[in-house]
């Protein structure tokens, strides 16, 4: 059987702390959550690996050192609200529940949302409401949010979306410009929203966070 704590404490120590995440919250949270358990069986050997996990329908469970940066970035706080957009199985709002008061956690597809839960309820996350809708409409109905993130490639955030972040609040997610990328933290001030770029990534562009094709005669 595998030593998957041995693997948990590797991925901290030579994948989370060399990229200079040394808050105690995300450390703890990482050591702690088995990521294992929110992968498909067949990939459980794999999910450990400092690289995005395929998760299969163009899909990506971000590489450690990714989430960990971003939630370093976007410093979640215990009596925070955080929308966590195209969630998976529930590793990132798995963790993200360690930091927060409560997470709303949105996927595509019912029979993942279904799993989800499932996985979440056997280790017990009491904090985490997963739903099933649109990844880009979110789930305006339980916000506004303090913190948004979005768990994969974005070519162009829906104003759908934007308009469920607090002000105040920040949003996290993987800008894709062709086959290059980078993690870009938004502030809301005023209703506005403010972009930097953090550090280089990639992943997979959503299909609900596609470009629009401009129109040509």
């Amino acid at each position: 059987m595998s030593d998957y704590a041995t693997r948990r404490t590797a991925m901290v120590d030579t994948q989370i702390r060399p990229s200079d995440v040394t808050k105690f919250p995300i450390i703890e949270a990482m050591l702690t959550v088995p990521r294992e358990a929110f992968v498909p069986m067949d990939m459980r050997e794999a999910a450990y690996m400092g690289k995005n996990l395929d998760m299969r329908d163009g899909r990506v469970l971000l590489e450690p050192r990714t989430l960990a940066k971003m939630l370093d970035a976007l410093d979640i706080q215990k009596n925070e609200l955080v929308l966590d957009v195209a969630a998976g199985l529930g590793y990132s709002s798995a963790v993200i529940a360690r930091m927060a008061e409560a997470v709303i956690s949105v996927e595509d597809s019912e029979a993942r949302v279904d799993e989800a839960q499932t996985i979440l309820s056997e280790h017990n996350v009491d904090n985490v409401v997963m739903q099933a809708g649109p990844l880009g409409e979110g789930a305006a109905e339980h916000g506004p949010y303090d913190v948004i993130l979005v768990q994969g490639g974005v070519e162009e955030l829906p104003n759908s979306l934007l308009d469920q972040l607090k002000d105040g609040g920040r949003i996290a997610c993987v800008r894709m410009t062709g086959a290059l990328g980078d993690v870009q933290i938004g502030h809301k001030l005023d209703g506005d929203i403010t972009w930097r770029s953090i550090f280089n990534a990639g992943a997979p562009v959503l299909s609900d966070f596609v470009r629009a094709k401009a129109f040509a005669l």
